[in-house]
């Protein structure tokens, strides 16, 4: 046979010899071109050593970087806030109805109001209850609670703040799963009434001349559906015909059943609670009112009815309204907090409808265009221009927003990091945000209540706890929002608690502004604010026509020295819950008010007051008959 001509295939040993070889080369040339390398180095520092002739330098002059003057960090003043809960009279205790089940609403609180419903001129209080479950009774749960509970204010002038419980009212003891409150004259008698919110629907309490109060649910067209989940709410006037319509937001779609279908669980397989996020939305409701005591509900032609684009349910979860008029044309538009989905911007049309703009303002979404757990919301005038704040209190590990108006009134941008809010807000689980100038400096502060939904949330998630504390923030001007602590306000107002609902008011007349918190399933807090005499102050009460005689929606401007404030006659803010009507304006040092604007409700052009209000006192100021245009 002929030899092949194809190579053979070598054998592994072959292999390996070959390797070495190539190897041997390949280190022969390393090692010669090493060599060089090292040749022309030692020639380099050789030709660097020789000296050099003497020559002109030359100097390239560089300009020092700019100095960045950092401001002074102001001090925070010293006011401090006592809790006077129990030498005030007030035994409240929220009973939230849980034995075991783990139900979504026993997570959510309830509200707060204060509201002078004996026209005495002192701000009483009233708190809503939730209720045991009808389904499961123990004899650790009582069979009933009261559904309200009323203190009026018995504070005499340079006495002690003192409350005493209105009892002997069935109306108020009736026993319903509670959660917000909502104070107004609605049919225009001169006596605050009260709607109440909670699981079931609405309750409207009518006002029997401070004396008692009478289910109007039923007459008024109030009552929503019995399968509402009502939260928040609000009275307002958006149609500017003088007399006060009703905003009642509504959670989710909730039953007993629902809510074990979703089945929340910790770690472990134990019950929890948990977020909304399984839950379907609910639709608000808007009642026009008809001036003869009775409403029509009017939600769906008003456009405030929002539905899911891709699914087309309902797409509100609300926790939180405020009425506010966010393109000063004499309109009041709604902002409306949604936990887990888009806030709602309700604009309004001045036709009876309003359009949702919340993607468009800037409102509806974090700075990430992501939704957050919303709670509660207070929006006011915050800048020496007038331009408005908006303030949301949002879920654990998510920042408070604080969204600011730029150079377009509807145009909205989140500066909570900024402002120096951010960081400081992340951690707790925020309810109840209010502004409040609690130093009578003349610039709004922001007071939030916090406090978690899981008992258990300390065993799953590191540094959360259950029970947590305020937070107050101090308007610093161009430092910005500082974070005050327990050497500036006191141990008091920083006691951990479940906190939810949260209102200010006057409570004893010496112009600071007093606070309450309330507490799941506990005892509210009531402090006293003990700013030490000093800062001047005006204190403004407005009367508005017969059908709207507290001016709910009225806007006062007051100049006094280089401060310039606003303030809205606007009980509604926070979480399910109503501060005082009248205004509080900070003076600080300043000894004479130079300028005070009304803009009555429905109107655009303010009225002037005349000069020399006194200093440190509360004014009542009238509308003039002719001075609204329907």
């Amino acid at each position: 046979m002929p030899p092949s001509t194809a190579s053979p295939t070598p054998e592994p040993d072959d292999i390996v010899v070959q390797d070495d070889a190539v190897m041997g080369r390949g280190l022969r040339l390393s090692a010669l071109l090493l060599g060089v390398l090292l040749g022309l180095g030692a020639l380099g520092y050789y030709l660097l050593s020789l000296p050099k002739k003497a020559g002109r330098s030359k100097v390239t002059r560089i300009s020092p970087p700019n100095q960045v003057t950092n401001t002074a960090r102001p001090e925070i003043p010293r006011v401090i806030f006592k809790d006077i809960t129990a030498a005030a009279g007030i035994r409240f205790h929220h009973n939230n109805g849980a034995n075991g089940e783990k139900l979504l609403p026993e997570t959510m609180g309830g509200g707060v109001a204060f509201l002078d419903f004996d026209n005495d001129g002192k701000p009483d209080l009233l708190f809503v209850n939730s209720a045991p479950w009808p389904w499961k009774q123990s004899s650790t749960v009582p069979s009933r609670v009261p559904g309200i509970v009323l203190y009026r204010n018995e504070t005499e002038p340079d006495n002690a703040i003192h409350f005493t419980e209105v009892s002997g009212i069935p109306d108020l003891a009736q026993s319903f799963y509670g959660m917000g409150v909502a104070a107004g004259d609605y049919d225009g008698d001169g006596w605050v009434d009260v709607l109440i919110t909670g699981v079931g629907g609405t309750r409207l309490l009518h006002n029997e001349g401070g004396i008692s109060f009478r289910d109007a649910t039923t007459a008024a067209g109030v009552g929503g559906d019995p399968r509402d989940w009502s939260t928040a709410a609000a009275w307002f006037d958006f149609d500017n015909d003088g007399d006060l319509d009703l905003y009642v937001g509504n959670y989710v779609r909730w039953s007993r059943e629902i809510d074990a279908e979703v089945g929340y669980k910790l770690i472990g397989g134990a019950r929890a609670y948990g977020p909304p996020m399984n839950f379907q939305g609910a639709f608000p409701h808007l009642y026009r009112n008809d001036g003869d005591g009775h409403f029509t509900d009017i939600s769906a032609a008003a456009g405030v009815q929002v539905k899911n684009p891709n699914t087309g349910v309902p797409a509100a979860k609300t926790l939180g309204v405020v009425p506010i008029d966010l393109t000063g044309d004499g309109w009041i538009d709604l902002v409306v907090a949604n936990d887990t989905v888009q806030n709602f911007v309700f604009e309004n049309q001045r036709n009876g409808s309003f359009k949702e703009v919340g993607a468009i303002s800037g409102l509806a979404f974090d700075s990430y265009g992501n939704t957050r757990g919303a709670m509660g919301v207070d929006a006011v005038r915050f800048t020496r221009e007038g331009k408005i704040a908006v303030a949301i209190g949002n879920f654990a590990n998510e920042m408070t927003a604080f969204y600011v108006a730029q150079n377009e009134p509807m145009l909205f941008n989140d500066e909570a990091i900024s402002w120096g809010i951010g960081g400081p807000s992340r951690d707790p689980l925020k309810f109840g945000v209010f502004f409040l100038d609690y130093d009578l400096d003349g610039r709004l502060d922001l007071m939030s209540v916090n406090g978690h939904l899981e008992e258990e949330i300390g065993k799953i998630q590191h540094g959360q706890r259950y029970e947590q504390s305020a937070q107050l923030y101090w308007n610093a001007g161009a430092a910005g929002m500082l974070t005050v602590g327990t050497n500036q306000a006191g141990p008091d107002l920083f006691r951990p608690i479940v906190g939810r609902g949260g209102a200010f008011a006057d409570l004893d007349g010496d112009g600071d502004l007093d606070c309450v918190f309330t507490s799941l399933n506990g005892p509210p807090v009531l402090l006293r604010n003990d700013l030490t005499p000093g800062p001047h102050w005006l204190r403004l009460k407005l009367h508005g026509n017969p059908s709207n005689h507290e001016a709910i929606g009225a806007w006062v401007h007051v100049i006094a020295g280089k401060e310039s404030q606003w303030r809205q006659v606007m009980p509604t803010r926070s979480y399910l819950s109503q501060s005082e009507l009248e205004l509080t304006f900070g003076l600080g040092t300043n000894t004479v008010v130079d300028l005070v604007e009304v803009t009555w409700p429905g109107e655009t052009q303010p009225d002037l007051i005349p000069a020399g209000l006194t200093l440190n006192r509360l004014h009542s100021l009238s509308q003039k008959p002719h001075a609204r245009k329907p």
